[in-house]
């Protein structure tokens, strides 16, 4: 997780400025509804709007792909959208501390926290698990479960619709498991660890060094060591691929991709949230094609 998340307490000092512009703003689904889910990114809300269809409506704080949510700064205005609601839907792990040090003191709210769903929690801890697809299964039947209970007049359409949604998560999964039998001995490094559980699901090896990855992680520059065993990596072309992630910019992550695109090793950029005009499973779905496709181009030019 990052360091320097800023805690509500130390955000409600500046209450007064509740009514200033966000970098991003909450962005409601378009219908009204008695019963109200909040998402702490709009990829749980995606998960959630497909979820509750029309008889809820849901509202993500943190939209887009510009803003980082580790980072982001709940504003009073956030915090009581969150107290509020019938349900939050978030990320969990220290992902998005920001929601958890509201609900700090809100033992009543009604929370999903996708983190606690993961199917294998002894395996190696991530906390972008909104890259697995299982997880995101796992979020849609319990956000179905739990307003099942605050509206029960609507409980079979919300599982039916959660089932919807599980039958395209498992269609995704299927297509990353498909590329561990198409490139068993494929490898690629990260800018930073996003993207774990989908390489985890394909069967494809991370060789980025673990300093370079913890550096990342707790928003500190990489040791000189780690750049240059990278750089070695990609300008030797011992990876297939460089997964980037837009969204944590730094001169470092610039120097990787113009050196993948001086060594011909493709990019591919993997986002912490949805991209413009996509959903949960089109945004899963496209990157993993994308992935597969990158492997399969590499394949064909021996590397």
């Amino acid at each position: 997780m990052r360091a320097g998340l800023v805690a509500f307490a130390a955000v409600a000092v500046v209450a007064g400025l509740a009514g200033c512009t966000q970098q991003q703003s909450a962005s409601p689904h378009e219908h009204e509804s008695a019963v109200t889910v909040v998402a702490s990114t709009d990829v749980w809300g995606s998960v959630a709007d497909a979820v509750v269809g029309d008889h809820a409506s849901v509202t993500s704080i943190v939209s887009g792909t510009v803003a980082d949510p580790h980072s982001f700064q709940a504003t009073p205005a956030d915090a009581a959208a969150i107290t509020d609601a019938s349900l939050v839907v978030h990320n969990g792990g220290g992902y998005d501390q920001w929601v958890q040090d509201v609900l700090a003191n809100q033992p009543d709210v009604v929370v999903v926290d996708a983190y606690s769903l993961r199917p294998d929690p002894q395996a190696s801890a991530n906390e972008h698990v909104s890259y697995d697809p299982a997880t995101a299964k796992a979020v849609a039947a319990q956000i179905a479960d739990r307003l099942a209970e605050v509206d029960p007049d609507h409980a079979d359409a919300y599982r039916a619709n959660a089932a919807a949604f599980g039958a395209g998560a498992d269609e995704i999964l299927a297509t990353e498991r498909a590329i561990a039998q198409a490139h068993p001995e494929a490898a690629v490094v990260a800018t930073e660890p996003v993207a774990h559980y989908l390489l985890a699901n394909a069967g494809i090896t991370d060789k980025t060094p673990a300093g370079f990855s913890n550096a990342v992680e707790e928003d500190a520059d990489p040791s000189p060591a780690d750049l240059a065993e990278m750089l070695d990596l990609i300008e030797n072309r011992e990876v297939s691929a460089l997964l980037s992630n837009p969204q944590t910019e730094t001169g470092v992550t610039k120097q990787l991709r113009e050196a993948a695109t001086r060594a011909g090793v493709p990019v591919v950029t993997v986002t912490e949230t949805l991209p413009e005009g996509t959903d949960y499973l089109s945004w899963q779905r496209q990157t993993a094609e994308q992935l597969a496709g990158e492997l399969g181009t590499a394949a064909e030019a021996g590397r």
